[in-house]
C-alpha cells in the first residue's frame, strides 16, 4: 500500500499529478490507481519508488508499514 506521505506528496505538491507520473515513466492513471488502491502495491513496487524518487521520498518511505512485513 502506498504511504500516506506520498499520497500528500502528490496532492499538495506544485506540479499536478499528471506531469509527477509522466517525470516518473508511469501513465497518470496507473498513478491514480496506485494512490487509490486499486492496484495493488507490494513493498518494493518500481513505479511507486519511481513517484518517490520525482518527489524527493526515500523508497522506504514511500510504503505503508504493513506492506513492508
Amino acid at each position: 500500500m502506498v504511504s500516506q506521505k506520498l499520497k500528500v506528496a502528490i496532492k499538495l505538491g506544485d506540479e499536478p499529478a499528471y506531469k509527477i507520473a509522466y517525470k516518473a515513466g508511469i501513465d497518470p492513471s496507473t498513478l491514480s490507481k496506485l494512490i487509490c488502491g486499486i492496484v495493488n502495491v507490494k513493498a518494493g513496487d518500481q513505479r511507486v519508488i519511481n513517484v518517490g524518487k520525482v518527489l524527493g521520498i526515500p523508497p522506504e518511505e514511500c510504503f505503508r508499514e504493513e506492506a513492508q512485513l
